[in-house]
């Protein structure tokens, strides 16, 4: 751990990319995990954008636990001392794959969400926008929410497997793990695009890798540090940066 605080206290851009593994702790399953989403149903097929519009109860219905009782979730230990790293400019960026808008809710600023958020809502026929509070509160009575406006389907602003990656957002996420002296991976397994090849932009221009994940990934032969356990990695950083949690 004394390499890992090193780095961190002599990195000058650190930049943080978090999958799934890091909201386990508050309550969300991952995906790949020995108790994931994969293990109950598949996760595929709701994240499908054909499936979506085919059979959009699938996914609402599949998703509730996992998306639209977030007001229940509290950020974990992760999710509040990666904030508190931010508000100490040790951490400059927060890259996630996650959807659960934990990062914000612990009162991280500068965040990237590459698969998008189910912070935002479209209606797929008229455009009409609509908000996650909106939604959620819609589904403890209808199965699948339509618009007001026109009653076509309404579908969050989630990357759908399907659908293009926002470029603007691809390009910023490449451009801060560019930039990255230090980039941390925590909670991921590093499988599914852009994930897989963003620590390559750090490593390419120079910069170190560390990963923090319960399986092996395949980019682990190119980090200087390894380690498994995220509680305990995170436990001792707040000990050591003296984080009140």
């Amino acid at each position: 751990m004394k390499e890992l605080f090193s780095l961190l206290e002599n990195s000058s851009y650190c930049v943080v990319l978090t999958g799934a593994g890091v909201s386990t702790f508050s309550g969300i399953p991952d995906f790949r995990g020995s108790s994931g989403i994969y293990n109950e149903f598949d996760a595929d097929l709701i994240f499908s954008i054909e499936h979506f519009k085919k059979e959009p109860s699938y996914f609402y219905g599949h998703s509730k636990d996992l998306i639209y009782n977030l007001e229940h979730r509290q950020p974990s230990i992760v999710h509040r001392v990666l904030s508190e790293l931010e508000e100490r400019e040790i951490i400059k960026t927060i890259i996630t794959q996650n959807i659960d808008m934990l990062h914000q809710k612990a009162g991280s600023k500068n965040v990237i969400e590459v698969h998008g958020s189910p912070q935002e809502y479209s209606c797929l026929v008229c455009g009409k926008k609509y908000t996650y509070e909106y939604i959620a509160v819609l589904l403890r009575t209808e199965d699948v929410p339509t618009c007001n406006e026109c009653g076509g389907l309404i579908k969050p602003d989630i990357i759908f497997y399907g659908e293009m990656l926002k470029q603007d957002v691809i390009e910023k996420a490449i451009e801060e793990s560019s930039k990255a002296d230090i980039l941390l991976v925590l909670g991921s397994t590093l499988v599914v695009q852009p994930a897989t090849s963003l620590p390559l932009y750090t490593i390419e221009n120079g910069g170190n890798l560390v990963i923090v994940n319960n399986m092996e990934t395949p980019l682990d032969g190119y980090a200087i540090e390894l380690y498994k356990d995220l509680g305990d990695v995170f436990i001792s950083i707040a000990e050591h940066f003296d984080i009140d949690l």
